[in-house]
């Protein structure tokens, strides 16, 4: 069968051979068995119904065992004979155009290049899943191929409801993942109800097809680190920069602090990722001996080198030799998987890999006490550092969170609403005044015929355009435009393309729209092929987390998540192709509610029209939130977005005298 013609099949007439494990990939860890006799057997049933009866016989031990060594049912047997990866748009069959720029977006995500544990469905954070399993992926191919433009199909937490009657402005696909009832979403009804089969953790862009590998968090983290020197007033050359994780979204920080030109030592306990990294490139060196790291780190320092070291270990034993040898750390932060604490995205210290592994699932009350003591350790060799002068900062990892749970000094003195912690969120300091509030977020497009040259034109294009916008930008915004302009101009000598021919950039609304404009003329043109617009959920309107994207929003407002219910309802009529709105994300099951779109332009007319009514939204939506919880720089943004545009009438708030209360 070609490609096309299996794509069409779905889920097979006859059964495919049963496929081996491959011990060469990277797979999720065993999940820890937490359903009941009658719930396995709930299981059984609920992952059967994919299938014709006839088949149930052979499938029911197969996928039995499967609960039993892994804790999911994975469907490893129908995993697909092609290649996993994002094809050129034309590859795809059907009769939507933007059907199958969503398959193509489908696939990117699952390709072993991008995907953390691609045979897991997972893309990225330990349980960000595109799907649950092979026959859900399957049947949504199918749908995607047989869909015209007046149908949108629906996504139960990755199960494909259904083609539904709508029309050509309407969502191609409405996304939903792990919305729960709210009181049920504690860690454990998470393994409860994916191990059931019928909800799922998007993560934020992985179950909403829109993740285009590690570049995304790799621009945000440059930003990030450029800021957070600038707030102590140092050049980032010989700075010294520490932190944790080499997976699939903190794998990026080795390769940002190398473009924002300072030290870097990240900790990792993965030796097959920490391998990966490297052979990527994206860490220039590693270490298993900590004296070694150690003469190395002074010598970059003293030589104020541009260099990425990762360490082959525990993060706690980095922060504690540190302090021991008196070795200055500039700025530091964490980025594991600290939303996803008990099932591999933090590992104890003083285990091997292999043993947490174990414990893990075998004995996940033991693991969970050796977490939280790890992180006690953790979070005092911290403050050992900072009371030296360093500045340390949650990267919106649940890292603080987390370690107050397990009863770690992480508290402020004299706690206030917003400011509980004694070191701040990079999203209170950094990323939401400078950022946020004035509407800068992370815009992204995916050229989908897959040609490297389209993407050097649509940097070209995007580069004109923020050049002739920082002409007349205001004081205010200057430096986030400046600091765009040169990320996109080194953008290609970086070599960040993992999977599809993918860009990031910050911009506000007015730069999205330009630029989306710009790219919808050049494909009119015949200058390139079709592009798909999106972003990052971590932005502007598309998240509430109170402890990230929200953190700096003190009005007490912070624990709603009315903002992106209202931004993927309003995305969803005013022409994006695709919507999803999920439950979890980077600090949680529980912890966020966060929404994201994806948007196909094609040159026509209807793509203008839809791109600007959109993306308009889609940031000021966000922006007059923040300006109502009396964020300066949104009070700013939003006062200029109303002088641009007559039907936009926001309400603003009116400041109290501190003194009269």
């Amino acid at each position: 069968m070609t490609f096309q013609e299996q794509i069409q099949q779905g889920i097979p007439d006859q059964l495919p051979q049963p496929k081996p494990y491959e011990t060469n990939i990277n797979h999720a860890p065993k999940r820890k068995e937490i359903l009941g006799e009658e719930e396995k057997k709930l299981a059984l049933k609920n992952a059967l119904r994919y299938f014709d009866p006839q088949f149930h016989a052979e499938l029911i031990p197969e996928f039995k065992q499967e609960l039993e060594d892994y804790g999911r049912i994975y469907m490893y047997r129908f995993r697909p004979d092609y290649e996993m990866k994002a094809r050129p748009i034309t590859d795809y069959p059907g009769q939507s155009e933007q059907a199958k720029a969503i398959m193509l977006m489908i696939q990117n995500n699952l390709d072993y290049a991008v995907a953390q544990h691609p045979h897991e469905l997972i893309t990225y954070g330990g349980n960000g899943a595109v799907f649950s399993n092979w026959a859900q992926y399957l049947l949504t191919m199918k749908y995607l191929s047989e869909m015209s433009n007046e149908q949108t199909l629906v996504m139960y937490s990755g199960h494909p409801m259904g083609l539904f009657p709508s029309h050509k402005d309407a969502p191609r696909v409405v996304v939903t993942n792990g919305m729960m009832i709210p009181n049920y979403s504690k860690p454990d009804d998470w393994e409860k109800f994916n191990a059931l089969g019928v909800t799922q953790y998007g993560q934020m862009t992985a179950g909403s097809y829109m993740y285009i590998g590690p570049q995304g968090i790799v621009h945000g983290t440059t930003i990030t680190a450029l800021n957070a020197f600038r707030k102590i007033k140092k050049e980032p050359k010989g700075g010294l920069f520490v932190t944790s994780g080499l997976g699939g979204m903190s794998g990026a920080q080795p390769k940002a602090g190398n473009i924002a030109g300072c030290v870097t030592v990240c900790a990792e306990v993965n030796p097959k990722i920490t391998k990966i990294r490297h052979d990527q490139k994206w860490v220039n060196e590693i270490y298993e001996n900590l004296d070694e790291l150690v003469k190395r780190v002074r010598e970059a320092q003293a030589n104020k080198e541009t260099v990425s070291l990762a360490y082959l270990g525990n993060i706690v034993d980095v922060w504690e030799k540190f302090d021991q040898e008196d070795l200055r750390i500039d700025i530091g932060s964490d980025q594991t998987s600290l939303h996803n604490p008990w099932a591999g995205g933090y590992y104890p210290v003083g285990q091997t890999f292999e043993e947490s592994n174990t414990m893990m699932a075998e004995n996940p009350e033991l693991f969970k006490e050796k977490v939280q003591e790890t992180l006690r350790r953790h979070a005092a060799a911290i403050n050992k550092h900072t009371a030296k002068g360093t500045y340390f900062f949650d990267y919106g990892n649940a890292f603080l969170l987390e370690a107050s749970r397990a009863g770690a000094d992480v508290m402020a003195e004299n706690p206030t609403l917003g400011r509980e912690f004694k070191y701040p969120s990079y999203v209170q300091d950094i990323m939401g005044p400078m950022c946020f509030d004035y509407g800068f977020g992370p815009f992204r497009w995916v050229c989908s015929s897959g040609n490297p040259e389209d993407l050097q034109k649509t940097d070209d294009i995007a580069c004109a355009v923020l050049e002739e916008m920082v002409k007349n930008s205001p004081e205010e915004i200057q430096q986030q435009m400046k600091d765009n302009i040169q990320w996109i101009k080194g953008a290609q000598e970086n070599k960040l393309v993992v999977g599809s021919q993918a860009r990031i950039l910050y911009a506000d609304a007015e730069g999205r729209m330009k630029i989306a404009e710009a790219f919808n003329k050049a494909i009119k043109n015949g200058e390139i092929g079709p592009v798909v617009l999106g972003r990052d959920h971590h932005d502007v309107s598309g998240t509430d987390s109170p402890y990230r994207e929200t953190s700096n929003i003190y009005d007490g407002s912070r624990f709603t998540a009315d903002m992106a219910i209202h931004n993927v309802i309003g995305d969803s009529f005013r022409g994006a192709t695709w919507v999803s709105i999920h439950n979890g994300g980077g600090v949680g099951w529980g912890e966020v509610i966060n929404g994201g779109f994806g948007m196909l332009l094609d040159g026509s007319d209807d793509a203008d029209r839809r791109l600007k009514s959109m993306l308009f939204w889609d940031v000021n939506n966000g922006i007059s939130r923040r300006s109502w919880a009396r964020n300066e720089g949104a009070v700013f943004a939003i006062k200029r977005a109303m002088e641009a545009e007559p039907n936009l009438k926001v309400t603003l708030p009116n400041l109290v005298d501190e003194n009269l209360l």
